[in-house]
């Protein structure tokens, strides 16, 4: 097994931010980012890593970004010929660090639906709408939508995104830009599911980020991930039902079973957990790369 990276140490190197997954330096000017194997539940990071889930994060991102290349350009440089002052940093970085060049992010989550779960289910069974949207009555959770939805959402820097109609979006971003990022966003998506679900898997909703460089518009942070999209296994899909998914399942089960009140700290998870949940990442990204996580 590959070193577990709970948090980087790069010193010497720039230290910028460390979100709740991801720990991001400045290397020459360019963004070096580093998927760790942090897990958060509940908007609260957990104490226990999950071996290989930074790695996962990381290869399916790249493995989206150059499939999809043609789409629209994305932030990665080089996730392999890293500067000399990295060398030092190789375990902490192995497979799991992408860098990338710098851009201006929108103030804006993108998120495409292709199927009524999560948020959307519940916006949808309160007032028949998802962000606005109007959808045909008579849906069941888990229902595959007539046709994908562009759905923003705020960027929180803390606690959970909320959901914006179109016009919000076109507000904060200009009705231009949030027309283009729409279309993007819808093509990405449709193109995605319709590989994925060969492959075995349903790619129900997922989020993307956009930059800016000047005026052009840049794909960034990760892509068509399980920490960024809703993945269910093809199998066994029936709607009317929340559906198995191949994420952090385990460990939200886990959690609402031992009656925990969702406020920091985490508890710590046990090994059956971590190793079920360790075992989904890599999963999904066999199914949808062909070939067991290197």
């Amino acid at each position: 097994m590959n070193a577990v990276v709970w948090e980087t140490s790069l010193p010497g190197i720039h230290f910028l931010n460390r979100g709740k997954v991801r720990d991001i330096y400045d290397v020459g000017n360019r963004l070096l980012i580093v998927a760790t194997d942090r897990l958060s539940a509940f908007d609260v990071v957990l104490p226990t890593p999950i071996p290989d889930k930074g790695r996962v994060l990381t290869q399916l991102s790249l493995f989206w970004f150059n499939l999809l290349r043609d789409v629209i350009p994305n932030h990665v440089l080089t996730a392999t010929d890293f500067p000399p002052e990295l060398a030092a940093y190789r375990a902490q970085l192995d497979g799991r660090a992408m860098l990338c060049q710098r851009t201006k992010p929108l103030p804006i989550e993108c998120v495409v639906r292709g199927y009524l779960s999560g948020s959307g289910w519940k916006d949808y069974r309160a007032a028949g709408k998802v962000c606005g949207i109007a959808l045909p009555a008579g849906l069941r959770e888990s229902e595959r939508l007539p046709e994908a939805i562009f759905t923003p959402a705020t960027k929180a820097a803390a606690g959970h995104d909320e959901n914006i109609s179109f016009d919000e979006a076109a507000s904060r971003i200009g009705g231009e830009l949030a027309e283009r990022v729409r279309t993007i966003s819808l093509e990405i998506y449709r193109r995605a599911a319709a590989y994925a679900e060969p492959r075995g898997i349903i790619v129900a909703d997922t989020k993307f980020e956009f930059g800016l460089d000047g005026d052009q518009l840049i794909w960034i942070d990760e892509a068509l991930t399980p920490d960024s999209s809703r993945f269910w296994p093809a199998d066994g899909y029936q709607p009317g039902r929340a559906q198995p998914s191949f994420d952090k399942q385990y460990v939200r089960d886990y959690l609402e079973r031992i009656g925990w009140n969702k406020q920091p700290p985490g508890p710590k998870l046990p090994p059956d957990v971590v190793a079920a949940t360790r075992a989904k990442y890599r999963e999904a990204h066999r199914k949808l790369t062909g070939h067991e996580l290197r």
